[in-house]
């Protein structure tokens, strides 16, 4: 069973920054790509960021390229995901997941799914 359990969430004004982390349990955490995702609210959950197994590979949205960086640590078993210059759009619940297999951009590729943790971003 892998648990992933994200924070680092809260209220920034826009312009701001945040580091979003997802701690991981299990010792298969290395092996695989992971995601972050977001969902406001009304909206479906949507695609942000994944980066591969090894960290040597990362994709962003265009919403949030330049902006977002998302990175890990496989000694520590987490994910990160730096958000900097962050506007009023980006407001959302924040998920990570462990991809399983499929597109890395499709939520339904991922099998396990963190708590979510609130961005909130005003103006």
């Amino acid at each position: 069973q892998v648990q992933l359990v994200e924070s680092g969430g809260g209220l920034v004004q826009a312009g701001g920054s945040l580091r979003l982390s997802c701690a991981a349990s299990g010792r298969t955490f290395s092996g695989y790509a992971m995601g972050w995702f977001r969902q406001a609210p009304g909206k479906e959950r949507e695609f942000v960021a994944t980066i591969s197994s090894s960290g040597g590979s990362t994709y962003t949205q265009d919403a949030v390229k330049g902006r977002f960086t998302i990175s890990r640590d496989n000694a520590k078993t987490t994910v990160y995901l730096q958000m900097n210059s962050l506007k009023p759009e980006d407001t959302a619940i924040y998920y990570c997941a462990r991809h399983f297999r499929g597109s890395y951009y499709d939520k339904s590729s991922y099998i396990y799914w963190g708590q979510g943790t609130q961005v909130t971003v005003s103006s």
